[in-house]
């Protein structure tokens, strides 16, 4: 009788120029990163700041589709997309490095959901900016800002329910 084993291994993902991301078990380079090393970020981050991985994992699916050289056109830098700076604020010294970028990006969503008090508020400053939320007294009515959170609540959705968490390359 034949059975099959599974093959324990390192898994990486890469984004390639057509922004296509690729999870292998074989490092090509630069800038293949470790499956592993990304998820442990995303649980040492949930864990030292008390938040949901999964959260953090989906704000990072609607930031960057898990890519630490992320750039946006705003200027927004790494897998959690933080403005300069935002990171240079919390202490992120290279925005590229997804452990910097995760701890960073954790601590600052932990201080926005403390000041306030409302996970949707607080997601709607990480992507508008406190400042916005602050001056309307809610979530700003920008189309742009509407989308994300309803991306990262999906995305949330998702990941809670998933077992054994791994990278989706296809919008669910």
């Amino acid at each position: 009788m034949l059975s099959a084993t599974p093959a324990l291994s390192e898994l990486y993902v890469y984004r390639d120029a057509q922004g296509v991301l690729h999870v292998t078990n074989i490092p090509v380079g630069e800038p293949w990163k470790p499956y592993d090393a990304i998820e442990d970020y995303f649980e040492k981050a949930a864990s030292l700041y008390d938040l949901d991985a999964a959260l953090l994992r989906a704000i990072a699916r609607a930031e960057s589709n898990f890519d630490p050289r992320a750039v946006s056109p705003k200027g927004a830098l790494g897998l959690m997309q933080l403005m300069p700076e935002t990171a240079r604020a919390y202490g992120v010294k290279d925005p590229f490095d997804p452990e910097e970028n995760v701890l960073g990006a954790a601590a600052y969503l932990r201080d926005l959901i403390l000041e306030f008090k409302d996970i949707r508020l607080a997601l709607a400053a990480y992507n508008a900016g406190p400042e916005r939320v602050r001056s309307y007294r809610g979530v700003p009515p920008f189309s742009e800002t509407m989308l994300y959170l309803e991306r990262v609540f999906r995305f949330w959705r998702l990941y809670r329910t998933q077992k054994n968490f791994r990278i989706l390359t296809k919008n669910p």
